[in-house]
């Protein structure tokens, strides 16, 4: 990987370095992803994991102390502009006794608003009794039936839609806790659905054009609800909605800090391996090419850890825990993406009163944030150099760590159908190169192509 990164580098020198590892195009880019990812693995769970986990049951435990559209997924609280629910939908907690039928499992008492769909009910209740379980474990809402006990001799399955659903506008109004008139400590029970129900699906695949949630969608709520970009000029945001946006700011920022000081601290005076090994290697190729310019060394560390791990773990944290990645939570998780990539960029923010308001939410913070990545590569630049042999023994004992966890025959077979891709680039490649084994080269590549067929052919005749 070092030989062919010091092939990128001489090649990005020579026309703009400051460009170096922004995209993952090559096939070295690709390793250092994967390499930086495995380094990086134990100190993702020993140290980034907590403070990562908790800051994402915030953001879920602050999206549901309001309303949420279940349709166009907006919620009246978020980070993101373009996840608000704008209109001031009057929404009051309901605390119901629910028990588990057929599983059991104690009764818990489960919050939730009266605007909730029963979907939303359903998952709300899912979420107090399977909380210390993998989500790939938990059973899907639309497989539950809820059924309320108004009295002795008084029971109803509640649905999202049936024969009480209103109309409005001629769309489907979906029904909710207000629409069954649930009271306060009523008592519920949840089970699995008859498999040969085949009832209403997933409530969020719903046609907006025949069904709404809260809001009769318009042109705006109609705009595609996984895209988090706007192409249109923005209008500047009202003050009321702008409050909302940091009232859910106010409320997150200790578990923001508290994971950003996990990602850009040195526990123990003592980086990671990877990290310092990496950045040692790219200051000295730096060195060797007279590249002095301190903003060209701090992107290609900015490039090579924040932006190519990082980030990715940030915007993407079912890659890290069996977790419910929502719509919404994706919307908040880009915002605080957003602001790590901007602590690390060595431009100032140029802002002003028409700027994204995604981008202005954070603007406070970006300078304290931007000097702890600062101190942070400092930090490790001024430590003692690893040698070959430190690095090698870690690399071997992570290694031993995982060595169970990868499979070998996979990863062959996608190196295999790489090579059988570009074998006559690899022959042609081994054979204009000057080293006097090039034959034996081409022999046991082609020999392992071969042997690589024969076994898939054989596996392919027995089956």
């Amino acid at each position: 990987m070092k030989d062919l990164l010091v092939d990128l580098i001489d090649a990005s020198a020579s026309k703009n370095p400051k460009l170096m590892l922004r995209r993952t195009e090559s096939v070295v880019e690709k390793m250092l992803t994967n390499w930086m990812s495995i380094c990086m693995y134990s100190y993702l769970k020993e140290k980034v994991g907590e403070p990562f986990f908790l800051l994402l049951c915030a953001i879920r435990q602050q999206i549901n102390k309001g309303s949420i559209d279940v349709l166009t997924g907006k919620a009246r609280y978020t980070l993101n502009e373009e996840w608000l629910l704008r209109e001031n939908i009057e929404a009051k907690p309901v605390n119901i006794n629910v028990s588990f039928q057929g599983c059991g499992m104690d009764s818990l008492t489960v919050r939730v608003m009266n605007t909730d769909t029963i979907c939303q009910v359903k998952e709300k209740i899912l979420e107090a009794f399977y909380k210390n379980l993998p989500f790939s474990q938990w059973p899907r809402a639309e497989d539950l039936d809820l059924e309320w006990f108004a009295s002795s001799n008084d029971s109803r399955i509640l649905r999202d839609l049936d024969d009480t659903t209103l109309m409005e506008d001629g769309r489907k109004k979906l029904n909710t806790v207000l629409h069954y008139k649930v009271p306060e400590e009523a008592s519920l029970a949840i089970s699995l659905k008859d498999k040969r129900d085949n009832t209403l699906g997933r409530v969020k695949d719903l046609d907006t054009e025949k069904y709404f949630h809260l809001v009769i969608p318009n042109d705006e709520l109609m705009e595609n609800k996984k895209s988090h970009r706007q192409s249109h000029r923005k209008k500047v945001l009202p003050e009321i909605y702008l409050t909302r946006l940091l009232s859910t700011k106010g409320t997150l920022q200790k578990f923001l800090d508290d994971l950003f000081q996990a990602i850009l601290s040195i526990p123990e005076d003592k980086p990671p391996f990877a990290v310092k090994y990496f950045f040692d290697f790219l200051e000295e190729q730096a060195d060797k090419r007279g590249i002095t310019d301190p903003d060209t060394l701090h992107i290609w560390k900015t490039n090579s850890l924040p932006l190519r791990f990082w980030v990715n773990i940030l915007k993407n944290p079912q890659f890290v825990f069996d977790i419910d990645k929502t719509d919404h939570m994706d919307a908040c998780l880009s915002v605080i993406a957003q602001a790590f990539i901007d602590a690390c960029s060595i431009s100032d923010l140029q802002l002003g009163k028409d700027s994204p308001t995604n981008k202005l939410l954070y603007a406070k913070e970006i300078p304290e944030y931007k000097k702890t990545v600062q101190r942070y590569y400092q930090q490790i630049q001024e430590m003692m150099p690893l040698s070959e042999q430190e690095m090698n023994a870690h690399l071997a004992e992570e290694s031993r760590k995982y060595r169970n966890e990868f499979n070998t025959n996979s990863a062959l077979a996608e190196i295999y159908k790489y090579a059988k891709r570009y074998q006559t680039q690899v022959v042609n490649a081994l054979e204009a190169n000057p080293t006097t084994k090039r034959t034996q080269l081409q022999h046991k590549f082609q020999q392992v192509i071969a042997l690589v067929e024969d076994n898939i052919y054989e596996c392919s005749s027995e089956a």
